[in-house]
């Protein structure tokens, strides 16, 4: 993450501007913006073990190089319908702190697009109208090759 101070264009004081390396991964038409930091690796889909009881977005554990870890499915959490798996699905392993603990998982993706930089000089606040996304689900929204990104609060999504 990088900062660095920006003149005011509007005569407001200097804002300052954070750049994140991010992951960009797709759900449905959606796409998210995943720091880097806490990404360990991206991996083809492999077998999972449904838990009964789990939390309906934690539905199932797979193995990664020997470690048994839950897999989120975020499709549930934001209420998004469910697909099928594709070509592209991938499953994004990421460690997250959770209640100061830090957990790794993995995450189902679409797609995976590209590490990249966004910027927070083109934050925006999460519409509370039109939006099926929970805002407290998301720290922000802001730009990237002419589309909109979210940028989500894993800890949050996944406490």
């Amino acid at each position: 993450m990088q900062t660095s101070p920006q003149a005011g264009a509007t005569g407001l004081p200097p804002a300052t501007e954070t750049r994140l390396q991010v992951l960009m991964v797709g759900l449905g038409n959606e796409i998210f913006a995943i720091e880097t930091d806490m990404v360990r690796e991206i991996i083809d889909p492999v077998p999972v073990t449904r838990v009964a009881g789990a939390r309906a977005f934690l539905p199932a554990l797979v193995n990664v190089r020997g470690n048994v870890i839950p897999l989120a499915d975020l499709r549930i959490r934001f209420g998004m319908p469910k697909t099928q798996a594709t070509a592209d699905t991938r499953i994004v392993v990421i460690e997250v702190d959770i209640d100061g603990d830090p957990v790794t998982l993995g995450l189902l993706a679409d797609k995976v697009y590209e590490v990249t930089e966004i910027s927070t000089r083109q934050m925006q606040q999460t519409p509370r109208l039109g939006s099926h996304w929970r805002p407290e689900f998301i720290r922000f929204i802001t730009k990237w090759s002419d589309e909109f990104v979210i940028v989500p609060d894993m800890s949050r999504i996944l406490g």
